[in-house]
């Protein structure tokens, strides 16, 4: 079961390892400029470097998405529920997912007149929690 102590995502094995390798390659890639500098050496480290910023890219825009996904999700919830998400800044209304239907109006409204001093005070505050595991 999740909860507020682990309900923080964990990047998969396969992204691990895939960016330890990627990692390895442009070091070895930097290795080679260094001692030998070459154009093929070169370009290999070019390479290395932007396949390092693909990944971090991969996952951020993956995130991205992620949390317009969660945004859209809970404005339909809010609208059912009749609660009021106006003028919450995004990382509020992301917290706020893990809320069960019945606390959810009264944290909104506390998170709306500044109750919450971070978006873990609020996530804290839930006593509800509903899981979400299906997260990037």
């Amino acid at each position: 079961m999740q909860t507020y102590a682990s309900h923080r995502a964990k990047p998969s094995p396969a992204y691990i390892i895939s960016f330890l390798l990627i990692v390895l390659n442009l070091g070895w890639a930097g290795y080679t400029v260094v001692n030998g500098p070459t154009f093929p050496a070169a370009v290999a480290f070019g390479l290395g470097l932007a396949l390092v910023l693909t990944h971090f890219a991969a996952r951020r825009h993956a995130q991205i998405v992620q949390d317009r996904v969660i945004r859209l999700e809970m404005r339909l919830r809010c609208e059912r529920l009749g609660v009021d998400l106006t003028g919450l800044p995004l990382p509020m209304i992301i917290a706020l997912r893990f809320a069960g239907d019945g606390e959810l109006p009264a944290l909104a409204a506390k998170a709306r007149s500044g109750g919450f001093t971070s978006v873990n005070a609020l996530k804290q505050a839930i006593t509800d929690w509903q899981e979400d595991t299906l997260r990037v």
